[in-house]
Protein backbone atom coordinates (compact mmCIF):
# COMPACT_ATOMS: atom_id res chain seq x y z
CA UNK A 1 0.00 0.00 0.00
CA UNK A 2 1.20 3.53 -0.48
CA UNK A 3 3.34 4.68 2.25
CA UNK A 4 4.17 8.39 3.67
CA UNK A 5 7.21 9.38 5.58
CA UNK A 6 8.04 12.42 7.53
CA UNK A 7 10.51 13.41 10.35
CA UNK A 8 8.87 14.21 13.88
CA UNK A 9 10.60 15.72 17.04
CA UNK A 10 9.65 13.64 20.14
CA UNK A 11 10.16 14.60 23.61
CA UNK A 12 12.54 12.56 26.09
CA UNK A 13 13.81 12.83 29.45
CA UNK A 14 17.04 13.91 28.02
CA UNK A 15 15.82 16.26 25.31
CA UNK A 16 14.13 16.01 21.81
CA UNK A 17 14.91 12.92 19.69
CA UNK A 18 14.51 13.47 16.25
CA UNK A 19 13.28 10.00 14.25
CA UNK A 20 11.88 8.86 11.32
CA UNK A 21 7.70 8.07 10.89
CA UNK A 22 6.70 5.87 7.93
CA UNK A 23 3.11 4.67 8.27
CA UNK A 24 0.17 3.46 5.32
CA UNK A 25 -0.96 6.77 3.29
CA UNK A 26 -4.37 5.99 4.18
CA UNK A 27 -5.14 8.35 7.55
CA UNK A 28 -6.09 4.98 9.80
CA UNK A 29 -4.26 3.79 12.42
CA UNK A 30 -2.40 0.49 12.48
CA UNK A 31 -0.30 -1.61 14.81
CA UNK A 32 3.13 0.43 16.22
CA UNK A 33 6.50 -1.16 15.51
CA UNK A 34 9.87 0.71 16.60
CA UNK A 35 12.55 0.10 14.48
CA UNK A 36 16.10 0.13 16.50
CA UNK A 37 19.03 0.81 13.62
CA UNK A 38 22.06 -0.77 13.78
CA UNK A 39 25.65 1.20 14.42
CA UNK A 40 25.36 3.24 11.72
CA UNK A 41 22.47 5.00 13.12
CA UNK A 42 19.51 6.71 10.88
CA UNK A 43 19.79 7.21 7.26
CA UNK A 44 18.19 6.69 4.00
CA UNK A 45 18.54 2.96 4.29
CA UNK A 46 16.99 2.43 7.31
CA UNK A 47 13.58 4.75 5.71
CA UNK A 48 14.11 2.68 3.29
CA UNK A 49 13.37 -0.06 5.41
CA UNK A 50 10.61 1.63 7.52
CA UNK A 51 8.91 2.13 4.71
CA UNK A 52 9.17 -1.73 3.53
CA UNK A 53 7.44 -2.14 6.49
CA UNK A 54 4.82 0.27 6.88
CA UNK A 55 3.70 -0.58 3.47
CA UNK A 56 3.12 -4.16 5.51
CA UNK A 57 0.32 -2.33 7.49
CA UNK A 58 2.56 -0.92 10.40
CA UNK A 59 3.38 2.62 11.59
CA UNK A 60 6.93 2.93 12.14
CA UNK A 61 9.19 5.05 14.20
CA UNK A 62 12.93 4.64 13.50
CA UNK A 63 14.18 7.29 16.26
CA UNK A 64 17.71 8.63 15.98
CA UNK A 65 19.75 6.50 18.86
CA UNK A 66 22.32 9.56 18.86
CA UNK A 67 19.59 12.48 19.49
CA UNK A 68 21.98 13.35 22.46
CA UNK A 69 24.90 14.64 20.34
CA UNK A 70 22.84 15.98 17.33
CA UNK A 71 20.21 15.50 14.31
CA UNK A 72 20.44 12.47 12.04
CA UNK A 73 23.24 12.23 10.58
CA UNK A 74 25.07 12.32 13.37
CA UNK A 75 28.47 11.48 11.82
CA UNK A 76 28.92 11.55 7.72
CA UNK A 77 28.59 8.14 6.25
CA UNK A 78 29.76 7.73 2.73
CA UNK A 79 27.12 6.59 0.43
CA UNK A 80 28.30 2.70 0.62
CA UNK A 81 29.96 1.77 4.07
CA UNK A 82 32.85 -0.81 3.52
CA UNK A 83 33.24 -2.53 7.14
CA UNK A 84 36.23 -4.16 6.62
CA UNK A 85 37.50 -0.84 5.75
CA UNK A 86 35.82 1.30 8.55
CA UNK A 87 38.27 1.65 10.94
CA UNK A 88 38.36 5.18 11.67
CA UNK A 89 33.90 4.94 11.62
CA UNK A 90 33.92 3.17 14.16
CA UNK A 91 36.42 4.34 16.55
CA UNK A 92 33.85 7.79 15.99
CA UNK A 93 30.95 5.49 16.39
CA UNK A 94 31.55 3.25 19.65
CA UNK A 95 32.36 6.35 22.20
CA UNK A 96 28.35 6.95 20.64
CA UNK A 97 26.95 3.48 21.34
CA UNK A 98 28.70 3.02 24.81
CA UNK A 99 26.40 6.13 25.81
CA UNK A 100 23.15 3.66 25.26
CA UNK A 101 23.37 2.14 28.93
CA UNK A 102 20.34 0.04 30.00
CA UNK A 103 19.14 3.28 32.08
CA UNK A 104 19.12 5.35 29.15
CA UNK A 105 17.64 2.85 26.65
CA UNK A 106 14.97 2.23 29.10
CA UNK A 107 14.50 6.16 29.27
CA UNK A 108 14.40 6.11 25.71
CA UNK A 109 11.75 3.92 25.45
CA UNK A 110 9.48 5.33 27.36
CA UNK A 111 9.13 8.54 25.23
CA UNK A 112 9.29 6.59 22.39
CA UNK A 113 6.12 4.37 23.80
CA UNK A 114 4.59 7.23 24.93
CA UNK A 115 5.05 8.78 21.62
CA UNK A 116 3.37 6.27 19.87
CA UNK A 117 0.07 5.78 22.02
CA UNK A 118 -0.29 9.45 21.77
CA UNK A 119 -0.12 9.41 18.08
CA UNK A 120 -3.58 8.86 16.08
CA UNK A 121 -1.40 6.49 13.13
CA UNK A 122 -1.22 3.87 15.86
CA UNK A 123 -3.73 1.43 17.16
CA UNK A 124 -4.10 1.37 20.97
CA UNK A 125 -2.37 -1.60 22.20
CA UNK A 126 1.16 -3.19 22.73
CA UNK A 127 3.56 -2.56 20.14
CA UNK A 128 6.53 -4.65 18.07
CA UNK A 129 10.27 -3.64 18.07
CA UNK A 130 12.76 -4.96 15.28
CA UNK A 131 16.21 -3.85 15.74
CA UNK A 132 19.39 -4.56 13.93
CA UNK A 133 23.09 -5.12 15.11
CA UNK A 134 23.10 -2.87 18.20
CA UNK A 135 19.55 -2.56 17.67
CA UNK A 136 18.58 -6.16 18.62
CA UNK A 137 20.10 -5.39 21.71
CA UNK A 138 18.36 -2.35 22.13
CA UNK A 139 15.02 -4.28 21.49
CA UNK A 140 15.76 -7.09 23.99
CA UNK A 141 16.08 -4.64 26.73
CA UNK A 142 13.27 -2.58 25.64
CA UNK A 143 11.08 -5.81 25.78
CA UNK A 144 12.28 -6.75 29.23
CA UNK A 145 12.10 -2.89 30.55
CA UNK A 146 8.44 -2.71 29.34
CA UNK A 147 6.92 -5.63 29.28
CA UNK A 148 3.41 -4.47 29.61
CA UNK A 149 3.94 -2.68 26.33
CA UNK A 150 5.80 -4.74 23.61
CA UNK A 151 4.01 -7.91 22.27
CA UNK A 152 6.54 -8.80 19.96
CA UNK A 153 10.62 -8.36 19.37
CA UNK A 154 12.36 -9.45 16.51
CA UNK A 155 16.30 -9.34 16.14
CA UNK A 156 18.43 -9.17 13.46
CA UNK A 157 22.27 -10.25 13.78
CA UNK A 158 22.88 -8.82 17.18
CA UNK A 159 25.46 -8.41 18.54
CA UNK A 160 26.75 -8.84 22.72
CA UNK A 161 23.13 -10.61 23.51
CA UNK A 162 24.40 -12.81 26.27
CA UNK A 163 28.33 -11.82 27.40
CA UNK A 164 29.46 -12.05 30.82
CA UNK A 165 28.59 -8.97 31.81
CA UNK A 166 26.70 -8.02 34.64
CA UNK A 167 23.95 -5.81 32.52
CA UNK A 168 24.25 -8.29 29.47
CA UNK A 169 20.54 -8.17 27.74
CA UNK A 170 20.12 -12.12 28.47
CA UNK A 171 19.65 -11.44 32.14
CA UNK A 172 16.11 -9.59 31.91
CA UNK A 173 14.63 -12.83 30.21
CA UNK A 174 12.34 -13.62 33.27
CA UNK A 175 10.93 -10.26 32.87
CA UNK A 176 9.83 -10.46 28.88
CA UNK A 177 6.53 -11.64 28.20
CA UNK A 178 6.81 -10.32 24.33
CA UNK A 179 7.06 -13.51 22.02
CA UNK A 180 10.80 -13.20 20.30
CA UNK A 181 12.46 -13.77 16.92
CA UNK A 182 16.37 -13.65 16.22
CA UNK A 183 17.51 -14.34 13.04
CA UNK A 184 21.73 -14.62 13.88
CA UNK A 185 24.11 -14.34 11.24
CA UNK A 186 26.68 -17.24 11.01
CA UNK A 187 29.87 -17.38 12.46
CA UNK A 188 29.38 -13.94 13.65
CA UNK A 189 32.30 -12.52 16.21
CA UNK A 190 29.91 -10.14 17.91
CA UNK A 191 27.94 -13.39 18.63
CA UNK A 192 29.58 -16.21 18.63
CA UNK A 193 28.08 -19.89 19.45
CA UNK A 194 28.40 -19.83 23.43
CA UNK A 195 26.30 -16.26 23.49
CA UNK A 196 23.89 -17.52 21.14
CA UNK A 197 23.50 -21.02 23.27
CA UNK A 198 23.59 -18.77 26.43
CA UNK A 199 20.85 -16.41 25.15
CA UNK A 200 18.69 -19.57 24.63
CA UNK A 201 18.69 -21.08 27.41
CA UNK A 202 17.63 -18.08 29.53
CA UNK A 203 14.60 -17.61 27.36
CA UNK A 204 13.74 -21.68 27.27
CA UNK A 205 14.55 -21.22 31.31
CA UNK A 206 12.34 -18.05 31.31
CA UNK A 207 9.70 -19.64 29.63
CA UNK A 208 9.52 -16.82 26.96
CA UNK A 209 8.67 -18.03 23.41
CA UNK A 210 10.98 -17.69 20.93
CA UNK A 211 12.66 -18.78 17.75
CA UNK A 212 16.31 -18.13 17.16
CA UNK A 213 17.83 -19.59 13.72
CA UNK A 214 20.91 -18.79 11.97
CA UNK A 215 21.26 -17.97 8.66
CA UNK A 216 24.47 -20.01 6.93
CA UNK A 217 26.98 -18.11 5.50
CA UNK A 218 24.86 -14.61 6.34
CA UNK A 219 27.69 -12.01 7.55
CA UNK A 220 27.24 -9.43 10.63
CA UNK A 221 24.96 -6.84 8.78
CA UNK A 222 23.45 -8.80 6.36
CA UNK A 223 20.44 -7.02 6.15
CA UNK A 224 22.20 -3.61 5.28
CA UNK A 225 21.65 -2.90 1.64
CA UNK A 226 24.39 0.06 2.25
CA UNK A 227 27.23 -2.12 3.26
CA UNK A 228 29.62 -4.46 2.36
CA UNK A 229 28.20 -6.83 4.28
CA UNK A 230 24.96 -6.77 2.87
CA UNK A 231 23.39 -10.57 1.61
CA UNK A 232 20.32 -10.24 -0.94
CA UNK A 233 18.56 -13.80 0.36
CA UNK A 234 19.43 -13.99 3.66
CA UNK A 235 17.78 -10.10 3.88
CA UNK A 236 14.40 -11.63 2.21
CA UNK A 237 14.75 -14.13 4.73
CA UNK A 238 14.43 -11.49 7.34
CA UNK A 239 11.47 -9.99 5.82
CA UNK A 240 9.55 -13.27 5.73
CA UNK A 241 11.02 -13.98 9.26
CA UNK A 242 10.01 -10.32 10.39
CA UNK A 243 6.37 -10.14 8.67
CA UNK A 244 5.28 -13.40 9.82
CA UNK A 245 6.01 -12.91 13.64
CA UNK A 246 4.67 -9.47 13.94
CA UNK A 247 1.34 -10.67 11.80
CA UNK A 248 0.76 -13.05 14.47
CA UNK A 249 1.54 -10.99 16.86
CA UNK A 250 -0.09 -7.36 16.47
CA UNK A 251 -2.70 -8.23 13.80
CA UNK A 252 -4.31 -11.42 14.82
Amino acid sequence: MPVRGTLVDIPTADGTADAYLAHPDDDRAHPGVILYTDAFGLRPHMESMADRLAAAGYTVLVPNLFYRNGRAPVIELPELIDVDQAGELFARLVPLLNTLTPEVTARDADAYLRWLAESPLVQDGPVGLTGYCRGALLALRTAASHPDRIAVAAGFHGGSLATESPDSPHLGADRITAELYFGHADEDPALPPEQIDRLSAALTAAGVRFRAEVYAGALHGYTQADTSRYDAAATERHWEALLGVLKRALQT
